[in-house]
């Protein structure tokens, strides 16, 4: 029996990007990606259904980070408050890893039109959590799907911010974070983009 990996996902991950990148999704196989990780495919299967959630690797983490975080708010605590923690949140358990792949997950998806889909369809699935677990505090169906929207729209344009800066950064070819000038935390960033959606919606009047 294989021995099971500790760091067995995000080596599958890496090892997936890497024959993406090199042959194509579409003749890439699982045994392959087992082959270049150093794995099984019975250990392959244990993490992931298909390659396909390779490239979603993180999508249902985040979605559980986010309603944690929301159902942990303040019991007083408005909305987009309650979004704010669970973007806070997920924020925490962004590590150096997924900064330095997240660009190349995003480039193997713009090449493949059912990736595309399946990839807003897990992030349908991400605000979905964030709608139920405003739900659960009591919030208003119509209120809890909005702030979610806007909390999924915050945290997308926070996390494009955040690589693009580890990307142009001194460290950012191996994902590094770095305290230097113009390289801001992600928590920050999240905070910051929240805000200017919440000062754009006050102003629709």
């Amino acid at each position: 029996m294989a021995r099971w990996e500790p760091d067995a996902r995000e080596r599958f991950v890496a090892a997936a990007l890497e024959l993406f990148t090199d042959q194509g999704y579409d003749d890439t196989t699982v045994a392959q990606i087992a082959e270049r990780a150093g794995l099984t495919r019975s250990t392959f299967f244990r993490h992931f259904s298909d390659k396909r959630e390779v490239l979603a690797a993180g999508q249902e983490t985040l979605s559980r980070l986010f309603a944690e975080g929301i159902a942990g708010a303040p019991a007083d605590a408005s909305p987009l408050t309650a979004v704010a923690a669970g973007l806070d949140n997920a924020a925490g358990a962004m590590t150096p890893f997924n900064r330095a792949l997240a660009p190349r997950i995003e480039a193997v998806i713009a090449t493949n039109s059912e990736l595309q889909e399946r990839a807003a369809q897990k992030q349908v699935g991400m605000a979905q959590a964030m709608s139920d677990a405003l739900r659960a505090r009591g919030v208003d169906d119509r209120v809890a799907s909005t702030a979610a929207e806007l909390g999924l729209l915050a945290f997308k344009e926070a996390f494009s911010e955040w690589i693009a800066e580890g990307a142009d950064g001194p460290e950012g070819a191996d994902g590094s974070t770095s305290s230097s000038s113009g390289d801001s935390d992600l928590e920050t960033l999240l905070r910051e983009a929240l805000e200017r959606l919440r000062s754009a919606v006050a102003q629709l009047g």
